[in-house]
């Protein structure tokens, strides 16, 4: 990772008019002693800089040398800029990468639009995971990513309920879905889903694997998340809603099914209530999922879910109308 942190450090110094070595070490998340080899480095490959001494002095490059870059329009280095370091991307050992990106867009931008691409990067954020998720261990995610990229198998120690099962994988691709980090790898001819976290050791082989070339993870992550979406909603279910309970139901339902149903249902009737299809999961999820809604929503068919929200229904009025305990006689 050393030589992309050089990178890293040639285009910060490219993009500032002069900085300390404690800035710089602070910049690039190292000590100052390998700021001090790093800038000695880059002395060393022949890149000009200049050290003013004194308390206001620094580091910094020779006037009129710098790198150039090519290939991007601005449009585009003021995208790249604005993304910044996500921590996904440190999770994936490559946050120094990106960092020498960034500083690379950084230095070479007109004054405009970097003050362009720094506002938008203070105004646009991404927070992938969900509210109130824990965070997966992830510690073998490097080990995965670089066999990944090198085309390596791994041999994985992987829990599958109360039982750890070992397997050579031949990792294909990593996705990070909601927070949570996926391995997308060819097992016994057939390409499966592990998550990360359930991964209890991880070791890169020194054998290699032919990757196959019509594969493509993003198609097959689409193919795979709508089968497994088709698998576990075989609920049909119809329900009746009132205004409020339209506006409440993408509040407990997912929105990927919420939304469509809402927009598939018919017109409301003369009460003002909408009959809508949802696709839900078995039985006890969908009670525990239409339940917060209330009175504001009738389940119709089918008639076993009828029934199974009617007695949660009652039971809940029976434990709340319960009489109070009588109290102790006094003594």
């Amino acid at each position: 990772m050393r030589a992309e942190r050089l990178v890293a450090l040639l285009f910060t110094l490219q993009s500032r008019r002069g900085a300390t070595v404690a800035e710089l070490a602070g910049a690039l998340d190292v000590s100052e002693r390998t700021m001090h080899r790093d800038l000695a480095a880059l002395r060393s490959a022949g890149v000009p800089l200049w050290t003013e001494p004194g308390r206001h002095g620094g580091v910094r490059l020779v006037d009129g040398w710098r790198s150039q870059l090519d290939g991007l329009t601005a449009r585009e280095a003021v995208a790249l800029f604005a993304m910044g370091a996500p921590g996904a991307l440190g999770e994936l050992g490559l946050g120094t990468a990106v960092s020498a990106a960034h500083a690379k867009v950084s230095a070479s931008l007109p004054a405009g639009l970097r003050g362009q691409a720094q506002q938008m990067a203070h105004r646009f954020h991404l927070d992938a995971p969900g509210w109130f998720g824990s965070h997966d261990d992830v510690e073998h995610l490097t080990t995965l990513a670089r066999a990944v990229w090198n085309q390596r198998r791994v041999r994985v120690s992987y829990r599958r309920g109360e039982h750890t099962v070992e397997r050579t994988l031949e990792p294909l691709g990593l996705v990070l879905k909601a927070g949570v980090w996926y391995l997308v790898a060819g097992v016994a001819d057939s390409v499966r889903t592990y998550r990360v976290a359930r991964i209890e050791s991880g070791e890169e082989l020194d054998s290699t694997f032919e990757r196959p070339d019509d594969f493509d993870l993003p198609r097959w992550w689409r193919a795979s998340s709508a089968r497994f979406e088709r698998s576990i909603h075989r609920l049909h279910a119809r329900i009746r809603l009132s205004p409020e309970g339209r506006r409440r139901l993408p509040l407990f339902l997912d929105q990927e099914i919420a939304l469509p149903a809402l927009d598939d249902a018919v017109a409301p009737d003369s009460e003002g209530w909408t009959t809508v299809e949802v696709h839900l999961q078995r039985e006890d999820i969908a009670v525990s999922q239409l339940l917060p809604l209330g009175p504001n929503v009738e389940v119709l068919a089918p008639h076993s879910l009828r029934v199974a929200f009617a007695d949660t229904v009652r039971r809940m009025g029976l434990i709340h109308a319960a009489p109070a305990a009588p109290a102790a006689p006094d003594s």
